[in-house]
């Protein structure tokens, strides 16, 4: 049951939060400000018109006075002496009305210009309160703005942005390093060792093409033919040189074969490339 009632008062402090908002406040200001201003002005007319029914009161009693006097003239220039007297005391009675009228009107006048001269001012403070709540409104607004932004600041996030990137480059690198350990086996067997063979077989033809390219075009001289050479180098290998004793002709049989070995091969070499 506790925790019922708290909630229902969370839920009314929520709500009276929100009517309490700098907006609505302002608002609720300028209402008053101005309901007040109206009920004041209300007031005013009001002394005012008391002070008008004052001013024509005086002004017929002033005027019956002055009627009765006027009375009391004719009388006295008829001989009716009476008559004129009871004129005069009409008059009197009357007088006596002026000037308590005549009283009232000076303060009603006087209350009505200090209340006229109160509207001015509480006009003006009206006036000069809404300029400030406008203003207030302003940086109330200008304040949640700034919140606003605040509150986007702080749901950016810059700590995880790069993770991504970092545990990429770290799979890349692995992948890297495997692939040059397996480089590195594959080259040190026999495998690899065949291609590394068959790759330099290639470049031996692509230099010979290239020299043939070379004479073709007469960029350079056509080299002596093998064949010249292995015969020189047999007969001098079979021979020997003179004076030169204990050199066995076997090793000069064996040098010639393997140089006609050499030289079929290059020749199949050729017959092949072209």
């Amino acid at each position: 049951m506790n925790r019922f009632f708290n909630w229902i008062k969370a839920l009314f402090n929520r709500g009276m939060d929100q009517l309490e908002s700098p907006d609505m406040m302002l608002d609720q200001a300028r209402r008053d400000m101005q309901g007040a201003l109206i009920a004041n002005r209300e007031k005013a007319v009001q002394a005012i018109t008391q002070k008008n029914r004052l001013q024509s009161m005086l002004d017929d009693a002033k005027k019956k006075s002055a009627e009765l006097e006027a009375r009391a003239t004719m009388a006295l220039k008829q001989g009716d002496r009476d008559l004129a007297t009871q004129f005069m005391r009409e008059k009197m009675n009357n007088d006596a009305s002026v000037t308590t009228l005549q009283q009232s009107y000076d303060a009603a006048a006087q209350t009505v210009e200090q209340v006229k001269v109160a509207i001015k001012r509480q006009e003006e403070e009206v006036r000069k309160k809404l300029g400030e709540a406008l203003a207030l409104k302003a940086q109330w607004q200008q304040a949640q703005i700034q919140n606003s932004i605040t509150k986007a600041l702080d749901g950016l996030t810059f700590e995880n942005q790069f993770e991504g990137f970092g545990a990429a480059q770290e799979k890349i690198r692995n992948a890297q390093s495997e692939a040059a350990a397996r480089q590195e086996m594959f080259g040190q067997s026999l495998q690899g060792k065949i291609m590394t063979m068959e790759d330099k077989a290639r470049d031996l033809e692509a230099e010979s093409e290239l020299d043939k390219l070379e004479e073709r075009l007469g960029l350079r001289a056509a080299p002596a033919s093998s064949v010249d050479t292995t015969q020189t180098v047999s007969v001098s290998a079979g021979s020997g040189a003179p004076g030169a004793p204990g050199v066995p002709a076997t090793g000069g049989a064996t040098t010639s074969e393997a140089e006609k070995q050499l030289e079929e091969l290059e020749k199949r070499l050729n017959a092949g490339n072209q």
